[in-house]
């Protein structure tokens, strides 16, 4: 029986300063305290691991992995070698899934991973945007995602912090399927087209889901982003005043971004701890809950974490 969880975030930034690296070490520092209460005797580690940058790549060992968006394209670097290696770590992730999956490692990648799985998988064709889309949108869940665990709470749409210049669209159903995968959600509601095209949560293969929007977005980070005075005059530019200042009236709505930090990824984290704690013979924990009070939390009380 393991002793040891090992949670890995691959940060995907390249580099560059972002909230989203904060936002998921909020995440994994609260589950890991979760963790810890129900097993007291299990050791939690993380490693926090740079492709782009420095050529890291996630450990053969990890358990759970939680990958980053980033800025760029993300063709951009996939025949590195760290772009070679992180594919490889893919098809490793879906291989030990296949055999084991109580036991293999389990992925959950945001944006820019988003996209570089739907590449690597060949699942869709992977577009540069006309414009940026940034702001909270909602997202609108399949039948299929509203019975899978971690969209469960969210019932057929849920509140999302977008901010891409690419998009994941033209879904290749059949390529797809034989990779045992399926559609969680998309821009518009199915059927429709009329907020856009995109595929917006996906379950690419056994261990590997991912979306397209950002669920870790916390109340400080989105309010770093939109309060500043050049990402506001953009805002208004692209929206109008009415719309942005409905985007910012709605971060306090606890039915909607809160809902979503506090449930999607802590959610995916849950379930499948649960599944490895099982094969191990370790406590479960319990679903998480809506919590306002985490997601509005200062920014810099969470800037460290030792698990």
């Amino acid at each position: 029986m393991s002793e040891s969880l090992k949670l890995c975030l691959v940060d995907m930034n390249n580099g560059v300063a972002n909230q989203a690296t904060r936002c998921f070490r909020r995440i994994l520092e609260a589950f890991a305290r979760r963790v810890r209460e129900a097993n007291p005797g299990l050791t939690v580690e993380l490693v926090h691991v740079q492709p782009r940058n420095r050529g890291e790549l996630p450990p053969a060992d990890a358990d759970l992995v939680l990958s980053s968006g980033g800025p760029g394209s993300p063709y951009d670097g996939l025949e590195d070698a760290w772009g070679l290696g992180y594919r490889r770590f893919l098809d490793g992730v879906v291989e030990r899934n296949l055999v084991a999956p109580a036991l293999a490692p389990q992925l959950f990648s945001v944006c820019h991973s988003f996209q570089i799985a739907a590449v690597h998988f060949d699942i869709a064709r992977v577009e540069r945007r006309e414009d940026l889309k940034f702001g909270v949108f909602p997202s609108y869940t399949t039948p299929h995602g509203q019975e899978t665990p971690i969209f469960e709470p969210f019932e057929d749409r849920l509140f999302t912090w977008e901010h891409r210049a690419w998009h994941v669209v033209d879904l290749e159903e059949a390529r797809l399927q034989a990779l045992g995968g399926s559609v969680l959600a998309r821009e518009s509601r199915p059927g429709r087209d009329d907020k856009g095209r995109a595929l917006t949560a996906l379950s690419f293969a056994p261990g590997v889901v991912g979306t397209q929007f950002h669920p870790e977005a916390d109340l400080p980070g989105v309010l770093a982003w939109v309060q500043k005075p050049e990402n506001a005059a953009e805002l208004t530019d692209a929206y109008g005043p009415d719309l942005y200042a409905r985007m910012v009236t709605t971060l306090n709505d606890p039915n909607r971004l809160g809902k979503t930090f506090s449930l999607l990824i802590p959610g995916w984290l849950t379930t499948r701890f649960n599944a490895w704690a099982q094969a191990r013979g370790l406590r479960p924990i319990g679903q998480p809950v809506e919590d306002m009070a985490a997601f509005s939390a200062p920014a810099e009380t969470d800037l460290r974490m030792t698990l």
